[in-house]
């Protein structure tokens, strides 16, 4: 039996140490799903202020190493702790980077010298492997903030002990946020300009660390299937479809899954459990959901929801372009979410004026959202573009019909439902306008309106399988493919 895979996921944010978005909880599951693949698994990220020690149990390895920045040697300590008792997870310890109130920023405003921090991550990680003397098969780079990591692995390690042979993957979480800083701080990567170029890591005169990871890493992967074709178009592809195209044959789009936590036949954090051969528990959650958002409770008045950042990528010009007509409707609807502040004045304005029949929290409440999850009937995700999402995957688990958008993971997690043959589990559109995405609410109305085959629309999306089983399997396969690229044995 061949050994299993050693692969070393490095990653700027990671559940349970720290997460400011969805990269952190794909960072944090991913490990933990791959075991059962024949691959183990190993965890490297920055020691922030937030990852206190003795909150989780880090404690010295001995290692300290000697990161080369602008001509000098920068140092850092490694600390370990556990993702799970059977998957060690290192931490980069420099204050100097990373003892700070935030991740990327704080106040709003990134922190000015975020490229040199994460141009010492990345060369911290392939410094960190080496020392602890990991010798992986595989280096999985996480987003922008890793995207150097295969460039130095390649430039100053190959003659390291054990790294001769380590295959690199890059993924790309969300094309949008790239890691683009100005070319006078090419001193401090310690990189020779030869790899400024439109060829290399040069883009539009910046040097940009996530096409660094496209340009260098020997596989690729974002986190749906039709991302992975929409991100090489130039409505998608944010400049870097042309890089992405080039490396087409390198690139597979895989989609992420959702932690097991979501479940509503055992989540203790919502008012009845319940599953998709017992609805009964998910009006219980219902009319607690609209009493405690100061709702008139009714079980046959359509209960929209939305989770999500206020932002124009999440379809909130959509949302203001139909609030009117769908207020209109006999429904309510339930907003939990922050972001632009245009949107959530909008919002406001419209709960003031629609007392009673819409309810908006502005922030962020875990509790919240997994009530709402549970009681609301119908869920909106009409995303102008999604890598993946999560939010929709969730609320099917919950019995809460999605209405999206056809674009990225949307269109690979939600399916039109059809009501001559019994399938699908949701409502989707095309056409990025509110006319559109009223349509669609107006047709699932009417289709709530009917029980029968409403109660069969709810089950069929209960029953869907989002589980990280299957997506792991997928990495797995593509880290055997990634070696084999680097003539190792898989």
């Amino acid at each position: 039996m061949s050994e299993p895979l050693l692969v070393v996921h490095a990653a700027s944010e990671v559940v349970p140490f720290a997460k400011t978005g969805g990269l952190a909880d794909v960072a944090g599951a991913l490990p933990l799903a791959l075991r059962a693949t024949g691959v183990r698994p190993v965890v490297v990220m920055p020691r922030y202020r937030s990852i206190a020690p003795g909150r989780f149990q880090l404690r010295g390895t001995g290692v300290r190493i000697a990161v080369p920045v602008a001509g000098r040697t920068v140092p850092a300590d490694v600390l370990e702790g556990r993702l799970a008792d059977d998957i060690p997870a290192f931490f980069i310890d420099q204050s100097a980077y990373f003892d700070r109130t935030g991740l990327y920023q704080e106040d709003g405003k990134d922190y000015w010298d975020n490229a040199e921090r994460f141009f010492f991550f990345s060369r911290a990680v392939v410094e960190a492997v080496s020392a602890l003397g990991l010798a992986p098969d595989v280096i999985h780079c996480h987003d922008w903030q890793t995207g150097l990591v295969p460039l130095y692995l390649d430039r100053f390690y190959r003659g390291a002990p054990g790294l001769a042979r380590t295959a690199t993957v890059f993924t790309v979480h969300n094309l949008g946020y790239q890691g683009a800083f100005w070319s006078l701080d090419m001193p401090l990567t310690g990189l020779p300009w030869d790899v400024f170029t439109p060829e290399g890591i040069e883009f539009y005169g910046k040097i940009n660390c996530l096409k660094a990871g496209l340009v260098y890493a020997d596989r690729l992967t974002t986190v749906s299937p039709t991302y992975a074709r929409e991100i090489q178009t130039a409505e998608q592809g944010v400049g870097l479809e042309g890089v992405l195209r080039g490396r087409a044959d390198r690139l597979t789009g895989i989609l992420n899954g959702i932690d097991s936590s979501w479940n509503p036949a055992s989540d203790d954090e919502i008012p009845a459990r319940f599953g998709p051969e017992d609805l009964a528990g998910k009006a219980a959650c219902k009319e607690a959901l609209q009493r405690e958002c100061g709702l008139q409770p009714s079980p046959r008045t359509p209960l929209f929801a939305v989770i999500s950042r206020l932002a124009e990528q999440k379809g909130f010009d959509l949302v203001i372009g139909a609030l009117d007509e769908l207020l209109e409707q006999e429904i309510q609807i339930v907003v939990l979410g922050d972001g632009d502040r245009k949107y959530a004045d909008h919002l406001k304005a419209a709960a003031e004026h629609a007392a009673g029949q819409i309810s908006v929290t502005l922030g962020f409440d875990a509790g919240l959202a997994r009530r709402i999850y549970a009681g609301a009937d119908l869920f909106l995700m009409p995303s102008r573009y999604e890598p993946c999402g999560l939010g929709q995957m969730i609320s099917l688990k919950y019995g809460t019909v999605p209405i999206v958008r056809r674009t990225g993971g949307l269109a690979d997690t939600v399916f039109p439902f059809s009501a001559e043959r019994g399938t699908g589990t949701g409502f989707v559109f095309e056409e990025y306008h509110p006319q559109a995405f009223l349509i669609a609410c107006l047709k699932a109305i009417n289709l709530f309106h009917e029980p029968d085959l409403w109660e069969r629309l709810v089950r069929n999306g209960m029953r869907a399988d989002f589980s990280w089983d299957a997506s792991a399997r997928a990495y797995a396969d593509l880290y055997r493919k990634a070696v084999m690229d680097r003539g190792g044995a898989a």
